[in-house]
């Protein structure tokens, strides 16, 4: 069975309705070329706002579900596609979260997933827990129309367990919107280094666990830090499929054989040594 994906690789304004509307274009365009599972980057509703302590950030905040996932619900259903959408949420309980909301192709909300690992890095522009309480709903696999997939966000993609839990649960494709760059300082070998670990970790999920990887990452220069791009997918056998650069504005499309899935876990059965 095979699965296509779209992965949005966007600058981003401080205009929220801005860059909306430019997400649902991009969703538009991927669907046009026949994705079904389409996903945002990381907080794309605005500026990475993480690089500074700024109270009026709290303001952009919203429920989910909510306004956005209202939207979106709409036009996952004119398009028939999945979509996975990174928000600021504003809790029932007056808590803060990073998270994704995922809409099935029906327009029906399926759930959130809050981001479990929170940078504490104001050194190096990534000032999260300043904002954001730790995820308390555990990992999430959610199954879609086109595949089960598993939403993790950014620095969650450091984190073994996360892909190992979602993969035994059940998932196919994982995928994990992020916003991550370089601090504009003069550091090039160690930047190359940072980015090509980021690469290898995402790789190493899919070998190991026998599963899609999907990091969605933004591009352009905020204030202290230079976003990467490279939003890329790679397959079971950690393989890059496709992948963006690390300067364009890319609405990255990618076939995802899950049929690839099923054969490898009969010749490398890494999860039948592992119990949920």
């Amino acid at each position: 069975m095979e699965v296509k994906v779209g992965l949005i690789q966007m600058t981003c304004s401080d205009n929220p309705a801005e860059n909306l509307d430019k997400i649902i274009a991009a969703v538009r365009d991927l669907a046009g070329r026949g994705a079904q599972i389409i996903s945002s980057s990381e907080l794309p509703l605005s500026t990475y706002f993480c690089q500074t302590k700024d109270d009026s950030k709290f303001d952009l905040a919203e429920a989910i579900p909510g306004k956005t996932t209202d939207t979106l619900s709409r036009v996952a259903l004119e398009l028939n596609v999945v979509i996975l959408m990174s928000l600021f949420e504003k809790a029932d309980d007056g808590k803060f979260y990073n998270t994704v909301a995922v809409i099935d192709a029906d327009g029906k909300y399926l759930g959130k997933y809050r981001k479990m690992h929170i940078p504490d890095d104001p050194e190096n522009g990534y000032d999260e827990s300043y904002y954001f309480a730790k995820g308390d709903e555990g990992y999430k696999v959610f199954d879609t129309k086109y595949a089960k997939i598993a939403p993790m966000i950014c620095y969650d993609q450091w984190f073994p367990e996360g892909a190992r839990l979602a993969a035994a649960a059940g998932a196919q494709i994982l995928f994990y919107p992020t916003a991550i760059g370089w601090p504009e300082k003069d550091r090039a070998e160690l930047n190359v280094a940072e980015h090509e670990a980021w690469q290898i970790m995402q790789r190493s999920h899919a070998i190991a666990n026998n599963v899609f990887v999907c990091p969605i990452n933004r591009v352009g220069v905020e204030d202290a830090l230079k976003f990467w791009g490279t939003t890329f997918v790679c397959d079971p056998y950690g393989r890059v499929i496709a992948k963006a650069d690390s300067e364009s504005e890319t609405n990255l499309l990618a076939t995802c054989d899950l049929s690839v899935t099923d054969e490898m876990r009969k010749d490398w059965p890494f999860l039948k040594q592992y119990e949920v």
